[in-house]
């Protein structure tokens, strides 16, 4: 199992650029994108330490692009939790939205909007992830140390009961970027039968949601069949 993370040099790159990009993914203003939405439901599950307002202007830009979307409502992802899924269940039942959902996470969201579609596919549509780290070695990218210190978990012993590269039973697209420094490209990339199909951008991880050619390719590929 391949477990190198992504370079160094990579890692530093993201570093370097990780305020500015955070403020982009969150006050930037709305990107148009070239599709017509159809107003279907879109939650967007934010990354490992991150929360709504890091996915504000992705969710900004879908609503402008004819989508309703909403944020996952659950603060700051810490981590993986025993409880999480039912959280986020609980989340969808207040909301009560009408008919399937498309579920987009960055990141760590990706794994926790697979694990829910895995749980509850009659309520999802589609899964989008971006850059998410659900294929190969859980050791594969440069935050696994940060995330066992906050999580208090190991980081190939979840507190579920899942196999993460299993495909949910529902379309799924992987984005995923050679210019990644935080998650290894394979690992995100995924490998035949564990996603439908993936997609590679030209960004940074931080980017996924905040560059326009990122957040465009997105809005397609919620419509895309």
């Amino acid at each position: 199992m391949n477990d190198q993370p992504p370079p160094l040099r990579l890692l530093a790159r993201e570093a370097g650029s990780f305020a500015y990009m955070r403020l982009r993914a969150a006050f930037a203003p709305a990107i148009k994108a070239d599709v017509a939405g159809d107003r279907r439901t879109v939650i967007v599950f934010p990354g490992f330490m991150a929360s709504d307002r890091t996915t504000s202007r992705l969710r900004r830009s879908l609503q402008l692009a004819g989508f309703e979307t909403h944020g996952w409502g659950l603060g700051r992802n810490r981590g993986i939790r025993a409880d999480t899924l039912d959280r986020v269940a609980d989340q969808m039942a207040k909301r009560q939205f009408d008919g399937p959902v498309t579920l987009i996470g960055w990141s760590l969201g990706g794994l926790v909007a697979r694990e829910y579609a895995k749980r509850f596919p009659d309520r999802v549509a589609k899964v989008i992830t971006l850059g998410s780290p659900f294929s190969g070695s859980p050791r594969a990218n440069n935050a696994w140390h940060i995330y066992e210190a906050v999580a208090r978990h190991k980081v190939d012993a979840p507190p579920i009961d899942t196999i993460l590269a299993q495909k949910p039973p529902v379309p799924t697209i992987a984005f995923w970027s050679a210019k990644d420094g935080v998650v290894a490209p394979q690992s995100a990339r995924g490998a035949d039968g564990e996603r439908d199909h993936p997609v590679e951008l030209d960004c940074t991880h931080m980017a996924f949601v905040a560059d326009p050619r990122a957040i465009r390719a997105i809005a397609a590929a919620i419509l895309a069949d």
